[in-house]
């Protein structure tokens, strides 16, 4: 699991553009989508100085870039579509939580994209930005990724009603795409956490309190995530009432209530999640008191055993002069005879009292 961690420095200028991400060697690369009900057009790689030729007023368009690393090409996207640079600094730093602002008709949000790492623990983290303006929407991802590929397929065969309605409900759909992994990973989270239950049945092993810990932080981690998205989501509600921003439609406003509902769904998950593996963590204290206790009530019924024992080994090893057993000719067999018996005894009275 990448951590966000705040990077100590003074900024001379507070707008100064800098890729905060790990993505550094991506090639950026450009595609351009411009459509309405009658048709299509897709470019992709395209050059920004290819844009504008490409770009229609009466149509949706949307501009989607991978690879955040080239500054200047970020510079002139915002140069070229009069995108504040505080704009463009939030799309650069990912180490800021998601949020929702509004700039002159100009709607901005980002998410965390999260998904599980194949065959290990940890979770990788992808920081996705949008800026919807009425009939404009650009997007803006890290790396090249698969999130939105069925949905550049539904613009391709004119499935559902996306080329119906305006880059609002795209916007939804693609905010849609990416809370998706939020449920592959908690349920790839969940998966784990059963076989964790199922080995703290079994075994008392230290390894399972150190898996219980790796994923109650990776829980909390995505909890970290959902929260702010919940909270944006909530704020778009305030919208609708809005005079002055109108890029969102007052009917797709309900397509956003939805994920506002999704993102409360996925809170309760993590919240029963962190129960689990809470009783998980119990369990497996309850279990390491129970097999010490059974340890030491094995080790308290055999010093219980040797106890009379020790006595009597104790009394004869006095070496009184006065103690007549001692010149019996039989005198050793007897006392010998006499343990044993008491030891047989004992161990019968207490199989009886089932205290072991």
């Amino acid at each position: 699991m990448r951590k966000l961690l705040y990077k100590k420095g003074r900024k001379v200028v507070p707008t100064l553009l800098e890729y905060t991400g790990n993505h550094k060697e991506t090639k950026p690369e450009m595609q351009l989508f411009v459509y309405d009900t009658e048709s299509l057009s897709e470019y992709q790689d395209i050059h920004i100085g290819q844009i504008d030729k490409h770009l229609e007023q009466n149509k949706n368009n949307w501009l989607n870039l991978h690879g955040l690393n080239d500054i200047h090409l970020v510079k002139e996207l915002g140069a070229k579509f009069q995108i504040d640079d505080f704009i463009l600094s939030d799309i650069l730093n990912i180490l800021k939580r998601s949020k929702i602002d509004e700039y002159h008709h100009t709607l901005f949000f980002n998410i965390k994209s999260i998904l599980p790492v194949r065959n290990s623990n940890s979770i990788d983290m992808e920081q996705i930005s949008f800026i919807l303006r009425d009939g404009f929407l650009f997007s803006f991802q890290e790396k090249s990724s698969d999130f939105f590929t069925h949905i550049r397929e539904r613009l391709r065969q004119h499935a559902g009603i996306v080329r119906d309605k305006k880059v609002d409900y795209l916007l939804y759909l693609l905010l849609d795409a990416v809370m998706e992994n939020f449920y592959i990973t908690i349920e790839n989270e969940e998966h784990k956490i059963d076989q964790i239950i199922d080995l703290a049945k079994t075994t008392t092993s230290q390894k399972i309190l150190e898996d219980i810990e790796i994923h109650r932080d990776n829980l909390n981690f995505l909890r970290r995530s959902i929260v702010p998205l919940r909270d944006s989501l909530y704020s778009i509600k305030s919208m609708k009432d809005d005079d002055v921003f109108n890029a969102i439609a007052p009917e797709n406003y309900s397509f956003f209530a939805r994920l506002h509902q999704k993102c409360l769904e996925l809170l309760d998950q993590i919240d029963a999640d962190l129960y689990s593996l809470e009783a998980a963590s119990s369990f497996y204290f309850s279990m390491q008191s129970h097999k010490m206790n059974e340890v030491m009530k094995t080790l308290t019924v055999v010093s219980v055993f040797f106890m009379p024992l020790t006595f009597i080994v104790g009394v004869y090893g006095m070496n009184f002069d006065n103690m007549p057993e001692l010149h019996w000719k039989y005198g050793y067999f007897i006392i010998i005879a006499v343990m044993f018996l008491l030891l047989i005894g004992m161990i019968i009275y207490f199989k009886k009292r089932k205290w072991y």
